[in-house]
């Protein structure tokens, strides 16, 4: 079987993934602060890419998305 092959941190999802930085929710910022310090010994990168989706923090030496829920879901759930 043939190991699948993704798309990282395109430069078309680039404008997103800065809006999504600039909009970021409370509980985002506040492990946002806990993971920039390398609080876990890991390095993570906020708002990457992954094909079309955009997940909230990555880390790409443990391959690990970290995705936060909450009310913005919500919102965009509604307009749909």
């Amino acid at each position: 079987m043939e190991k699948q092959k993704f798309h990282f941190d395109s430069p078309i999802m680039k404008l997103r993934r800065k809006s999504l930085r600039n909009d970021s929710t409370d509980s985002e910022k506040i492990l946002w602060e806990i993971l920039r310090r390398n609080g876990l010994g890991v390095k993570f990168r906020r708002q990457y890419s992954v094909e079309n989706y955009v997940v909230d923090f990555y880390c790409p030496k443990l391959r690990l998305a970290i995705e936060l829920e909450g009310k913005i879901h919500l919102r965009q759930t509604r307009s749909n």
